[in-house]
């Protein structure tokens, strides 16, 4: 079964999308099908795999209100491994419509509308190795779909000294979701975007980082990196774009350490897979 990986963090500006966008692409040049879910209703993980906005393509809306099968709305991208379920701004909707529906509490557990993207998801779980989520920038009934469908949440924030409270608010609503709705759902890691290690704000504040997470803090760092930053903007994860940039080797690098925690033989041989590529 695949492994489902959400991106989340409800503080916008932190590099979630471009997290969601690469990692995914850096999973898949190992050699693996990888699934990309956008699930926010700015649609930039869709943009920046090169999805210009289209009402009429199946969309990650009509997967959620249960349109259409998660199957028919999954769409091939330029990088070889990769596959999207892109978004559309009416995915905003979903938000309200969802709201009109019963909870969990009302409705009983996996027939509510906080499950509505896992039981998507469920039947064509098995085809891909990974599933990476990326959630909008708000703790919403979206975000809540991608918490319940998740295994694990990857948190991307910067190394400044209100990262940790952005942070606190959806670490509580992960736990809220661990109670009720995905016992399950453990913190995959916290990685470090926009990443300046010269600066002692950025080394004093990883410490303080490093202190609270301990190992679930990634070693690897995302800097800032003008091919990354430049990436989206024609359509490509910066694999594609530029794979010997800072960035792209970043994301590399990210993908092998979130590969390295997994138990199962395939995911060892596509870290072997990622090594390779690097030499």
């Amino acid at each position: 079964m695949g492994r489902i990986i959400a991106v989340a963090n409800q503080k916008g500006g932190v590099g979630k999308t471009t997290t969601a966008i690469n990692l995914a692409a850096s999973l898949a040049a190992a050699e693996v099908p990888v699934l990309l879910v956008d699930c926010d209703p700015q649609s930039n993980s869709s943009s920046g795999l090169g999805f210009i906005r289209d009402p009429d393509r199946l969309n990650t809306y009509h997967v959620l209100m249960g349109l259409n099968p998660a199957e028919e709305a999954i769409q091939p991208t330029e990088a070889e491994n990769l596959f999207v379920i892109p978004a559309h701004k009416n995915l905003i909707g979903a938000n309200i419509e969802l709201a009109n529906t019963g909870a969990a509490e009302a409705d009983g557990p996996g027939t509510s509308r906080e499950f509505r993207l896992r039981n998507a998801l469920e039947p064509i779980r098995g085809r891909f190795e990974f599933i990476v989520l990326d959630c909008p920038p708000a703790l919403d009934l979206l975000t809540l779909n991608a918490l319940v469908a998740a295994d694990s949440v990857l948190i991307p924030m910067q190394a400044e000294y209100f990262a940790l409270e952005g942070v606190s608010e959806l670490l509580d609503t992960m736990d809220r979701v661990r109670t009720h709705l995905n016992p399950e759902l453990v913190v995959e890691g916290v990685v470090l975007t926009m990443f300046d290690e010269r600066t002692n704000l950025a080394q004093q504040v990883a410490a303080e980082l490093k202190k609270h997470f301990g190992d679930k803090l990634c070693e690897s760092t995302i800097p800032r990196n003008i091919r990354l930053a430049e990436a989206p903007s024609y359509g490509k994860p910066a694999i594609v774009y530029d794979p010997r940039s800072r960035g792209a080797e970043s994301y590399i690098k990210l993908a092998k350490e979130i590969m390295s925690r997994s138990p199962s033989q395939q995911e060892s041989k596509a870290e072997m897979a990622v090594a390779q590529g690097e030499g």
